[in-house]
């Protein structure tokens, strides 16, 4: 069972914007995609880039460094080279703020 911990504001990522986030020494991928939060972890499972500077299409997100596509649902890659899926991260709202469960 996870343990809720705040991440960030509410405020803090606007609808169809992304923003890197750490937490625990660990990179967080923070989405917004209509209202809808989603976290992933931030590095692209192919090479080492930070999924917060690619592009957010969706409910995807596409690596800066060779365009993989990432569910931001599943994790789960959608266009290669990326084979294997980024962590997904249970998150809740609750008094103005982002929870997320580690």
């Amino acid at each position: 069972m996870a343990e809720f911990i705040p991440l960030a504001d509410i405020t803090a990522c606007p609808p169809g914007k992304m923003k890197r986030l750490e937490i625990n020494g660990k990179r967080i991928l923070l989405a917004n995609v209509a209202g809808a939060f989603h976290a992933v972890d931030d590095t692209c499972t192919h090479e080492d880039a930070s999924l917060s500077t690619g592009c957010l299409h969706g409910e995807t997100v596409k690596c800066p460094l060779h365009g993989s596509y990432f569910s931001l649902k599943t994790g789960a890659p959608l266009e290669d080279p990326a084979t294997e899926p980024v962590r997904v991260y249970p998150l809740r709202e609750a008094e103005g703020k982002i929870w997320i469960g580690i």
